[in-house]
Formats: structure tokens, C-alpha cells, sequence
């Protein structure tokens, strides 16, 4: 999947727009993310994503970067082998798009698209 366009409260994705957080994976894509805390992420919130395995996780924290990403979960998740980028909504965009054209691996991606 190829990221068109990241705009406070938009994002463009293969020409499809969606105007709430969202989670991808692979060729899938989970709309309407919601987290338990808000702004901030719970093991509990990456459950779709956890079950598709991914190798790569890369979050978008938000046009200005305010979605807490609290160590613990950091952690747990490099306990099981996945690599971690955590950014700007408008970095992790940018980053998805670049590590997608060549890496192999499975990646998956957050998006917060609005704070």
C-alpha cells in the first residue's frame, strides 16, 4: 500500500481518502482506530495489528506528535521481535512510504491523524 497524502485530519491512501485513525498492515487496512486512553497507547489498542505478526511497527503519534507512547509497551513489543519507529504522523507517512519500497518484511503502520 502506498501512502498518497497526509493532511491534519486526512490521509490519502492508493487514492482513497480517510478522515480517522487508522491501522495497516500488509494489503489490509482497519478503519476508525480507536485507543482505550486517547492519547495514549495500550498493548490492548495494537490487537489487530499484533495478530497480523508484523516484523516492522511503525505508529504516527499525530500531526504534532502529543499520542503517548509509554516504555512499557515499547518494550513488550521488542521482546517479540518487532522493530519500532515512533513519530509524527506526518515522519511515520514519509517513513512507511520508504521502508515499503524495499523491505521485505511484514510492516505494519498506526496512523493518529489529528493532535
Amino acid at each position: 500500500m502506498h501512502i498518497d497524502d497526509y493532511q491534519l485530519g486526512t490521509i490519502v491512501i492508493e487514492g482513497q481518502t480517510y478522515n480517522a485513525d487508522l491501522m495497516i498492515c500488509g494489503e489490509e487496512l482497519l478503519q476508525d482506530w480507536w485507543r482505550q486512553k486517547g492519547h495514549s497507547l495500550c498493548l490492548n489498542d495494537l490487537k489487530w495489528v499484533l495478530e497480523r505478526s508484523p516484523e516492522i511497527l511503525i505508529i504516527g503519534k499525530g500531526n504534532s506528535g502529543c499520542m503517548q507512547v509509554p516504555a512499557e509497551i515499547l518494550e513488550i513489543l521488542q521482546k517479540r521481535g518487532i522493530q519500532i519507529q515512533a513519530a509524527t504522523t506526518e515522519f511515520a507517512v514519509q517513513l512507511y512510504n520508504e521502508i515499503t519500497k524495499k523491505d521485505t518484511r511484514k510492516i505494519a503502520a498506526t496512523f493518529h491523524l489529528t493532535c
